[in-house]
């Protein structure tokens, strides 16, 4: 019997899906509340892009972990609980967007305090984290062990799951990179300036499928970001959903919530174990 993480399958794939919505521009700006175009282009994650995102997962048959920030469960009461209604993962991603470091530590905390409140008046249980832009500070992986966290998925220090000691005690950490993210390949605003490239999805599901064929080679984890109001629209739904039937035909892909990899890592005996450490700049 393999006790792997891995669980025989030759690569495992985590696919997760970013609800931002409004919060990324709020957070470079109060004053972009006032641009009802560039407001409606974030809430078609949530309000277009996440329906449609569910129904060709309930489809395809396959489960998916959403992170969440506070502030939009906050303002969209009942989406959250859609969510793990439909068989799907809710995870913590910051309240409402501000990347850590650009927090002092104090309002680190308060943030992400203020979001696990928000989840529990709501009755939404939390297993995992994920920083704001993944922009994790050397406190961050402490703080999600402090809260009794399974898991985070902001470090890029491999392409497997670790183990990561911390102050507060030991987490599992299921590493992401920029080149299995929508945002590079889809996101695009004249103001704030967000991209300046709105790449075909034939290109994305082409390099995102070499990427899961070879990570089949190498025994990898597969954690895919998305974000509804970009992989949401039609194309690109239909890209991703060429991406699991291609993997499904594989054979050897093994679909699960991020909470479960991290369970299915935890329970593995040689999974390295590291702690974080910052390096000291030269002088």
């Amino acid at each position: 019997m393999d006790t792997s993480w891995r669980g025989g399958a030759a690569a495992v794939a985590t696919l997760t899906f970013d609800v931002d919505a409004e919060t990324p521009i709020l957070a470079h700006g109060a004053h972009y509340a006032s641009h009802a175009s560039t407001m409606s282009h974030q809430s078609y994650g949530p309000d277009v892009g996440v329906p449609r995102i569910l129904d060709m997962l309930d489809e395809t048959g396959v489960p998916a972990t959403f992170f969440v920030p506070g502030w939009v469960a906050e303002q969209r009461p009942g989406l959250a609980a859609s969510i793990i209604d439909r068989g799907h993962e809710v995870a913590h991603h910051s309240y409402n967007h501000r990347p850590p470091t650009e927090m002092t530590a104090a309002e680190e905390r308060e943030d992400f305090e203020r979001a696990m409140e928000v989840f529990a008046a709501q009755g939404i249980p939390i297993a995992g984290h994920r920083a704001a832009n993944w922009s994790a500070t050397w406190l961050t992986p402490a703080l999600v062990a402090e809260y009794d966290l399974l898991y985070d998925s902001s470090l890029m220090g491999d392409d497997r799951p670790y183990s990561l000691q911390t102050d507060a005690g030991t987490i599992v950490e299921l590493p992401v990179h920029w080149s299995l993210d929508d945002w590079e390949q889809y996101a695009f605003l004249p103001a704030p300036h967000v991209g300046s490239v709105i790449e075909s999805p034939r290109k994305v599901l082409e390099m995102w499928t070499d990427e899961l064929d070879a990570m089949r080679q190498y025994g990898c984890l597969f954690n895919l970001t998305n974000h509804p109001f970009l992989s949401g629209r039609p194309s690109r739904a239909v890209a991703l959903r060429k991406l699991i039937e291609h993997a499904q035909n594989r054979g050897d892909v093994r679909f699960v919530r991020c909470s479960d990899a991290a369970l299915s890592a935890q329970a593995d005996a040689a999974l390295p174990l590291r702690s974080p450490v910052r390096p000291t700049p030269a002088s």
